[in-house]
């Protein structure tokens, strides 16, 4: 093998191995992510979360704020390379799933985490909002706000 051919080789698999790393560092990002929300979300297990309008519990009302968690999640280049290749063929776009569910999660802690004494989150909603360059096109971002009314109960 001359020392064309071996630059050659070197120029093909320079961005092979570029693509490839980029795919295993943005995995483990997302893994490392999903590690810090589960253990989060185990210290708000026993604060519950609730879409009901009004309370009816035995304990009064001590105090009630709102409460609003948001989060901006952006996806990786190589899920954007994918979603554009499933766009061409239709069907769902499964490398934004997790995008979705980690914004989703992530703004319901953050929205806990704002209101850190309450007893109970009423009357929670959420809303998705996708972020453009201002020219239509979507950059990829997905903003999640969660929103509550943060009980203080009385005991």
């Amino acid at each position: 093998m001359n020392m064309q051919s071996l630059l050659n080789l070197m120029h093909l698999c320079f961005p092979l191995i570029l693509l490839i790393l980029g795919c295993v560092v943005g995995k483990i990002t997302e893994w490392n992510h999903y590690k810090m929300i589960k253990k989060r979300e185990e210290e708000w297990l026993t604060v519950p979360a609730l879409t009901a309008k009004t309370y009816s519990g035995e304990l009064p009302v001590q105090r009630s704020e709102i409460a609003v968690g948001s989060v901006v999640v952006s996806v990786d280049h190589f899920k954007r390379l994918f979603m554009n290749i499933r766009r061409i063929f239709g069907g769902e776009v499964c490398s934004y799933s997790p995008l979705i569910d980690r914004g989703r999660r992530e703004a319901l802690l953050r929205m806990k985490e704002s209101c850190p004494e309450a007893n109970m989150f009423l009357n929670c909603r959420l809303q998705t909002s996708t972020i453009s360059n201002g020219k239509g096109k979507s950059t990829g971002c997905v903003e999640v706000i969660a929103y509550s009314t943060a009980l203080h109960l009385r005991k």
